[in-house]
């Protein structure tokens, strides 16, 4: 990534996930007239702003403008752009994998967080830094289809979190009070700054982002401090202080940010007094002592003598579930390495029904990217470079560059479930009846959260190490 020119606006794009959310941040827009309610959308997205109060410096954070179209709540979308969409994502998974698993240890990140911010982002590039934005993210659609299919993918997600639905029942059909899944998007932009409403329009229409503005050039501290405040908001406090010091500056120009908050129960639970402290053998010989979880009952399996054991392990809903995959003894870094969509493919549509005796450590992961080098590596080096980058759609000019993607996970797995905050959780569990297959996760593994019927990895990661 080229340094910054003081000369050009930068576009700052971060994402988070904690607790089970996920944050994806950009750069700010500029003020459009209010929206009007058209058949088939809501009224027009306004979030009330966190600075509700006289912010130090003089943030003009409680001015909020909105496209004058609103969210598109029923959008027509063919189910092959569906697939397409959802095949992307596992391609971009297993692509970011490979790109993130060459640091030492645990690790965790959101690739639905990822791809949604920069989807966002995506919508006003255009000539050469589109092409390769499109390849480096997987996105096979035009945008007129892509945008749609990203807010009907959106919207079906967060229909899943509807408290009472038929989707949260437990195994005795109640209605279960710990499947959440919220999310959220917001712009922040710099007031008189000149952005194009038909970039607004496109961001409130499939993102149901509104338009906050801020003075990022005059005053950029209260600025930063407005868009944590809100981002402390999204994740239930998980994540504070996303912005560092300095990381908004007078350069800034927008900010678009995702926030995704996630907390499932298992469809069956593991029972706490089964758990003792048992053995976890490290990939350099090693061994720790670390809490593991027990428990036998129905869940989905899958080994074929490919290297690998397999446990789906569904939560509330049975839509959603964590998929571990432990490689075989000695195999994990051949694994590692030559795991790819099609693989990732194989694995979740390999799973079936089992009786499963699972034993599985507790754990928590905490991980933080920066992940500008590592997108650019992946094939959108323009976006970074302020000499090259072309975001003319968002505001009529080439002046708006990336300058960074920061990127933070955090999740916790325990007998109840899994919860994350800028990051979602990771959990294992159930087995066993009569004649179970005996699973015992006490070496090196991957894992996913997986919504099965979007097709969509909403979280990946790999455990090296419990006990850290």
């Amino acid at each position: 990534m080229t340094a910054r020119n003081p000369g050009w606006f930068s576009l700052l794009l971060v994402l988070v996930i904690m607790g089970c959310t996920i944050m994806p941040i950009a750069a700010p827009g500029a003020k459009t007239p209010p929206g009007t309610t058209l058949p088939g959308v809501t009224p027009p997205v306004v979030i009330e702003t966190p600075a509700t109060k006289a912010t130090p410096g003089g943030c003009a954070c409680k001015d909020i403008a909105v496209s004058r179209l609103a969210r598109i709540v029923n959008p027509q979308v063919v189910k092959s752009d569906q697939d397409d969409l959802s095949a992307g994502n596992r391609a971009f998974s297993a692509g970011l994998y490979q790109k993130l698993r060459t640091q030492d240890g645990n690790l965790f990140f959101s690739p639905y967080s990822i791809s949604l911010a920069l989807a966002m982002t995506y919508g006003g590039a255009q000539a050469e830094t589109t092409r390769q934005m499109a390849d480096a993210m997987r996105f096979s659609l035009p945008p007129e289809r892509l945008h749609p299919a990203f807010n009907a993918l959106d919207l079906y997600l967060e229909s899943l979190g509807n408290p009472g639905s038929e989707k949260q029942k437990t195994p005795s059909g109640e209605s279960g009070q710990d499947f959440q899944l919220t999310i959220a998007n917001s712009i922040w932009g710099q007031k008189d700054f000149g952005f194009l409403p038909a970039y607004l329009d496109l961001l409130a229409q499939n993102y149901g982002a509104g338009l906050r503005l801020v003075d990022f050039a005059g005053a950029p501290e209260p600025s930063r401090q407005a868009i944590n405040d809100w981002v402390s908001q999204q994740t239930r406090d998980r994540i504070k202080d996303l912005f560092p010091q300095d990381t908004i500056d007078e350069n800034t120009r927008l900010a678009l940010v995702n926030a995704i908050y996630f907390k499932a129960s298992w469809y069956n639970a593991f029972d706490d007094t089964n758990t003792s402290d048992g053995i976890f053998h490290l990939a350099d010989g090693g061994q720790v002592k670390v809490p593991m979880m027990v428990s036998g009952s129905a869940a989905s399996y899958y080994e074929q003598g490919d290297g690998f054991q397999a446990v789906g392990l569904p939560y509330l809903g049975e839509t959603t579930r964590l998929v571990v995959v432990m490689p075989d003894e000695g195999q994990f870094d051949a694994f590692e390495a030559g795991l790819n969509a099609e693989k990732l493919v194989q694995i979740l549509n390999g799973l079936s029904g089992a009786k499963i005796e699972l034993t599985l450590p507790k754990f928590k992961i905490e991980s933080s990217f920066n992940l500008s080098e590592t997108l650019a590596g992946m094939g959108m080096p323009d976006a970074f470079d302020s000499g090259k980058a072309d975001f003319s759609g968002m505001d009529g000019q080439r002046d708006l560059f990336i300058s960074q993607v920061v990127h933070k996970a955090y999740v916790s797995v325990d007998e109840k479930g899994t919860e994350a905050a800028a990051a979602t959780g990771v959990a294992m569990g159930v087995t066993a009846i009569q004649y179970p297959t005996v699973v015992r996760v006490d070496r090196p593994f991957l894992f996913f959260i997986y919504e099965q019927k979007s097709g969509t990895i909403l979280f990946a990661g790999r455990v090296m190490n419990p006990a850290k």
